[in-house]
């Protein structure tokens, strides 16, 4: 068994090293998320509620095929992240759209609840880093932070758009910015790489959805007028050959590790 503190091998981690190619395909869950949960609840005509319901149905199948390999594999992992994006807009929706919960407090008290998980994350594992999620208490801890972000993320980004009524593409562009300032920030003052990746986890979800929104809407609104349809299967097919590329590069790195073993 590993100790508490040993750095696990790529094939004992249950997520994946942050990459380019992590950013392209969260950047596009989202972004797919976001068309796609419209699209379910305005174009299939379901309504909020029944949409809700039937995501979170859905991505705790999703999680529980994720736990069950205890390794990251690549399809179940990203299967997994495009649900609980979905979910986590969600929960937004239904509290500001439902519930009538001002967008300023949803931001305040997801912040809360998000910090809260860190800090209850920390205490238990003495680390917040996703290179050592090799046990299901961090596994769990992991997934709850992703879904906070992500309805954290929707949040703030409804709140900004909103506030200043700059439109989508402009949205993302701000947020695309803050982005680029945290990961300069990280290259050049050496911000702690932990705080700079969930920061920027957190501000991708907003960047993601306002260009999925900007594609997606009808040109009087601010959009492209694609449709939340042709989006979400252009984001779609995108997501699935990133992630057959990442799956063959998984097992190649697997084998590596086999043959490394035996040698």
């Amino acid at each position: 068994m590993l100790a508490p503190h040993t750095h696990p091998t790529p094939s004992q981690n249950r997520v994946p090293d942050v990459t380019l190619d992590f950013w392209l395909v969260k950047l596009m869950a989202v972004t797919m998320g976001e068309t796609a949960a419209d699209y379910l609840a305005v174009n299939l005509g379901l309504g909020l509620t029944v949409t809700s319901l039937i995501m979170t149905g859905v991505l705790v199948v999703a999680l529980a095929l994720q736990f069950a390999h205890q390794r990251y594999v690549p399809w179940a992992y990203w299967l997994a992240v495009v649900l609980i994006s979905v979910v986590g807009t969600l929960i937004t929706d239904n509290l500001v759209d439902n519930f009538g919960v001002r967008l300023q407090t949803t931001t305040i008290a997801f912040s809360v609840v998000l910090a809260a998980t860190f800090a209850v994350w920390y205490a238990s594992e003495r680390t917040l880093s996703i290179h050592t999620i090799f046990t299901t208490r961090r596994e769990i801890f992991y997934w709850l932070a992703i879904l906070f972000t992500f309805s954290l993320g929707t949040a703030a980004g409804d709140l900004v758009a909103e506030t200043f009524d700059i439109g989508y593409l402009t949205t993302g562009l701000l947020f695309g910015g803050v982005i680029a300032l945290i990961a300069l920030a990280w290259y050049l003052i050496h911000l702690d790489a932990i705080l700079a990746f969930w920061l920027a986890y957190i501000l991708t979800r907003p960047l993601g959805a306002s260009f999925g929104d900007w594609l997606s809407q009808p040109a009087e609104y601010g959009g492209l007028g694609l449709g939340t349809t042709y989006t979400s299967l252009i984001f779609l097919g995108c997501i699935i050959a990133l992630v057959l590329y990442m799956t063959l590069r998984n097992n190649a790195d697997e084998m590596d590790d086999i043959l490394l073993d035996s040698e």
